[in-house]
């Protein structure tokens, strides 16, 4: 047989003095300690020539002498008593019996010793612990039998256990393996203990038992129908496992000092907590804290669960991934409010060195190809109206009236393409975003912000690019003419909703062109309502948060009523402009991302009966049809009553409607498109996609802003609540009007499109917990 290895060599090297005493080169007789025998130092004796002279003869004296000899001892150290002749070689499993003293399998992570009361039906025993509890155990559970003992008192077994701890030496392990390993032979507890301490008694035979069971390394339990033996592994085996073990030890200290730092982290205060940057500096800390991180957004490999897990236990919390998530607030890595979702869904909210490098060269150094074609519209008084946070402006409008009395209007859009270009770097990025993402606390553009911000949106006072979209209508509304063209313009107002409301209220003389325009809107309306379109208007909720990363930021609520003569105006001429460039599409056999909707195949005068609003918006919206795409020639939507639609007015925040820029424009030049219908096709399925994640994303995270700002509203407070449909029986789905989202709830009265009053019982944001009841109002006492 080989030898040991070197790494196992030099692991049992630092034993071979103590080898000569507890091997029992002192007589058989004595009972040699290991703490008074590890002296000295021989580190070459057991690889050298004493190594292999005493190979033998050690194993071979002992196991001769166990064959022998036969003999009694009575153990005056704890005052055990009546024991008995063991075996010569083999240790034979006893029967359990009353007195005997046991070590048995609590649960997968405990082992206790006990003594044994009585039996507890046909199998199974009544025993009482080391600490004082009676259980009932099954035979199986039975780990160690201590040999020699008969009628042990329980209240003695602390004082057993604390004599063990005397005795476990690990270190004999290795001594003991270096030596059988030469014989490869099988031992038992007992004949493990005899050769070790010079004796089977059942002190020393117990902490045998506790050496060989706990041991991972050196030797193997070999189980028999009647007994278990033990055998040395092989010295490769034991280089492998010395080596696990190794690095077990050091993952341990290393798990061990991370535990300390989220212990430290944990204690300071909120304001004094290291920064999230802290954690990332070094491999070995950013590994765990990021395993923290993918546990509580359910996103984990298996390696990441199992570190998780223990670092979870090691600090006392419960291995759920919400019991993560506080741990890495409590110690400052995530903010009170921190949006998982942008974990979950791996969002980009950065971009590459690459990407920006890219962008920076477009903002130097960007020709204007379309120039020479650019129409010059800087004279026209041009209104860009959108929600007062936006950033990124794509679109603006103009208006006069003709001599004939007809309107002209202007659909005004931001023109990227004048400075991003197919198939390049930054369009290949804006393809794998698909949108801008709004959310309550920040903005995550489609574009690098230097570039979306500043070069691409409409600025107010400042000759901008832009494909301008003009159409002439009919009385009826209708279109009469349409041009598309690349132009320069001149923004003279950027207006939020609700300040361009107040101008239409004012009725300003100076400011008749928006007097034309809402008069264009509701012309549009009027047509499109002949043409069959349906009301799907709704109440919207809007939250602006600032200071996002602080325990109680500032929540600011807007709740936006589609009914708003501003949102009116611009959604009506957003939607003139799509059909416009359907239009134009069609008639030029032009590819583009067309998009219509099918009738609904329930007539809207079903619902005519509802107030006009939420409420028969929302019945009309429940009987939609699945909407459809055509990238070769326009599809009426009939829910818009137009008889085609492209998305054309926000190619700043979406890709699809950069698309359509990028065909349009090549097409104005007199250039071929560059991409065909199944190009287009394949690149919409990729941007959207990617648009789906942000809804859900803006969905989640404006549903978590609105709980927080409920849960925050003074307890017992009103809401106002539309009925919008009966979901079985009397539970009805609401909306809450002053706060613009839907909830459920048992009604006790009213009908759909009534109002009721209801408070907020819980609002729990983290949980996504809502429950609200129906306040019901006592109609004799208010009169």
């Amino acid at each position: 047989m080989m030898g040991p290895s070197t790494m196992a060599a030099r692991a049992a090297g630092c034993c071979s003095s103590a080898a000569l005493a507890f091997f029992r080169l002192h007589p058989l007789r004595c009972a040699v300690r290991p703490a008074a025998a590890l002296v000295g130092g021989c580190s070459s004796g057991l690889r050298g020539g004493c190594r292999s002279r005493l190979a033998h003869s050690i194993v071979d004296l002992v196991m001769e002498e166990l064959r022998s000899r036969r003999r009694v001892r009575v153990s005056a150290k704890i005052g055990l008593q009546g024991t008995k002749e063991l075996p010569d070689n083999k240790i034979v499993k006893r029967t359990l019996q009353k007195g005997l003293l046991l070590e048995f399998q609590k649960d997968p992570e405990r082992s206790l010793l006990a003594v044994v009361e009585r039996p507890d039906g046909k199998k199974n025993w009544m025993v009482t612990d080391q600490n004082g509890v009676m259980s009932s155990i099954k035979p199986q559970q039975v780990t160690y039998v201590v040999p020699g003992i008969m009628n042990f008192d329980y209240s003695k077994i602390d004082e057993f256990l604390e004599k063990t701890q005397n005795l476990l030496d690990p270190t004999i392990l290795e001594c003991a393996w270096m030596e059988l390993s030469e014989k490869d032979k099988s031992i038992t507890v007992e004949e493990f203990a005899e050769i070790v301490y010079g004796t089977k008694e059942s002190l020393e035979s117990y902490c045998a038992h506790l050496l060989l069971s706990r041991d991972v390394v050196y030797f193997v339990k070999v189980e028999s129908r009647d007994y278990s033996m033990y055998q040395p592994r092989s010295p490769a085996q034991v280089e492998e496992l010395l080596r696990r073990k190794l690095a077990k030890e050091a993952a341990d200290k290393e798990l061990e000092e991370f535990v300390h730092l989220l212990k430290s982290a944990k204690a300071l205060p909120m304001e004094s907590k290291p920064p999230k940057a802290s954690w990332l500096v070094e491999e070995k800390v950013r590994q765990k804290i990021e395993s923290l991180q993918a546990y509580a957004v359910d996103a984990c490999d298996d390696e990441q669960r199992r570190l998780a897990g223990n670092i979870l236990k090691a600090m006392g919390f419960t291995r759920t991934s919400s019991a993560a998530l506080k741990l890495l607030i409590n110690v400052g890595y995530f903010p009170v409010h921190v949006n998982l979702d942008l974990f979950r869904y791996d969002v980009r909210i950065r971009y590459t060195d690459e990407v920006l490098s890219a962008a920076e060269e477009l903002l130097v150094d960007s020709p204007d190809t379309d120039m020479h074609i650019r129409k010059d519209l800087s004279t026209l008084k041009v209104y860009a109206i959108d929600v007062d946070e936006a950033d990124e402006l794509d679109d603006a409008l103009s208006a006069t009236r003709l001599p004939d009395g007809r309107i002209k209007v202007w659909i005004h859009v931001a023109d990227p393409t004048c400075l991003v270009k197919p198939h390049s770097i930054i369009d290949r990025e804006a393809m794998h975003r698909g949108t801008s993402i709004f959310l309550p606390t920040t903005t995550f553009p489609m574009f690098p912000e230097r570039l979306a911000m500043n070069s691409m949106s409409l600025q107010q006072g400042k000759e901008c690019k832009s494909v301008t979209v003009s159409v002439i209508l009919n009385l009826d509304g209708s279109i009469a003419e349409y041009t598309l063209e690349n132009s320069v313009i001149k923004p003279t107002y950027m207006l939020t909703y609700e300040s361009a409301t107040e101008l239409l209220y004012m009725n300003l003389e100076e400011e008749e062109e928006l007097r034309i325009l809402q008069e264009a809107a509701r012309i549009r309306e009027q047509w499109r309502r002949s043409q069959g379109s349906i009301d799907t208007a709704m109440i919207e909720p809007r939250i602006k948060v600032s200071n996002p990363d602080d325990p109680e930021p500032n929540i600011n609520l807007y709740v936006e009523d589609q009914a708003n003569p501003a949102m009116q105006l611009v959604s009506e001429m957003m939607i003139l402009c799509g059909e416009a460039v359907a239009a134009f599409g069609f008639d030029n056999n032009l590819p583009l991302p067309y998009r219509g909707h099918p009738q609904s195949n329930t007539a809207v005068s079903v619902f005519s009966h509802l107030p006009e609003g939420p409420a028969r918006s929302f019945a009309n919206i429940s009987v939609l049809r699945a909407a459809e795409m055509d990238f070769q020639k326009p599809v009426p939507h009939g829910v818009l009553g137009i008889p085609g639609y492209v998305q054309f007015t926000s190619p700043i925040r979406r890709y699809v409607d950069l698309l359509a820029h990028y065909q349009v424009k090549a097409f104005l030049r007199g250039d071929s498109p560059p991409y065909s219908a199944g190009d287009l096709e394949g690149m919409t399925f990729i941007a959207s996609m990617h648009v789906k994640v942000a809804r859900r994303l803006h969905s989640n995270s404006l549903r978590y802003w609105l709980l927080e700002y409920l849960r925050r509203q003074p307890k017992g407070r009103k809401y106002r609540a539309l009925i919008l449909k009966f979901v079985k029986d009397r539970m009805g789905a609401l909306l809450l009007v002053e706060v613009g989202m839907q909830v459920t709830t048992t009604i006790s009265r009213g009908k759909v499109g009534d109002q009721v009053s209801v408070t907020v019982e819980t609002a729990h944001p983290r949980d996504d917990i809502l429950s609200v009841r129906e306040v019901v109002e006592d109609t004799k006492d208010s009169e």
